[in-house]
């Protein structure tokens, strides 16, 4: 039986991933509609456990955005990869927070067609087995449930989410990231300092907003 299963997608597009560890790798970003930590909406923001965010991921309005089954997300996505050069689809799931609405069907379909799954989380939900690469993005303020995977990158600085915090958890690379807004001059030195200070840490920039890409 066809899957009745609605996926809502605020946007799907072909780039190079701008941050962590894959900077610079081609992929599509499949932006999940919806988020547990802000509502999206600006009247909420002040009331909200993420209160930085700068994602747009309210609605299906967006490039490729809509509603999809499992099969036709996948087409979405196989259709915008480059095939010529037989590298295997590499998919972003981000958000919000995708982890909403990304479950084992789809999971097993993107396998099932030769992709592979990475997912950005902010790690208040446990991950589903079969992803490819975990990247947690913890937030100040709420409970971190996903402590294992192989990148933890965290928006610095978070007066409720000091890197210190997560020093000893269970990731294969440590990222500290400068938050983004009108103090991103002196964020970026801040972070630069303490990832100087504190080997475990690695510089994190938002390279596809240096270069102007999404």
């Amino acid at each position: 039986m066809a899957s009745k299963t609605t996926y809502l997608i605020k946007e799907i597009y072909y780039t190079l991933q701008g941050e962590g560890t894959h900077t610079g790798r081609p992929a599509i970003f499949c932006r999940f509609s919806g988020c547990n930590l802000w509502s999206g909406r600006e009247e909420d923001r002040e009331k909200a456990i993420c209160s930085f965010c700068d994602t747009d991921f309210r609605g299906t309005d967006g490039p490729g955005g809509g509603r999809f089954h499992a099969d036709e997300l996948t087409k979405r996505i196989l259709d915008l990869w480059p095939t010529e050069q037989h590298v295997p689809p590499f998919v972003v799931c981000t958000g919000g927070e995708p982890l909403l609405q990304l479950d084992n069907e789809l999971i097993q379909e993107f396998h099932q067609n030769g992709i592979l799954i990475a997912i950005e989380t902010n790690g208040t939900i446990v991950v589903p087995e079969g992803i490819d690469w975990i990247c947690v993005s913890p937030k100040g303020g709420s409970e971190l449930v996903q402590t294992t995977g192989h990148e933890l990158k965290l928006v610095y600085p978070q007066p409720q989410a000091l890197p210190e915090l997560f020093d000893n958890l269970d990731f294969g690379h440590f990222f500290l990231q400068p938050m983004d807004g009108p103090e991103i001059e002196q964020n970026i030195r801040l972070t630069t300092a303490y990832c100087l200070a504190h080997p475990r840490w690695s510089l994190s920039l938002q390279t596809h907003k240096m270069i102007g890409i999404l």
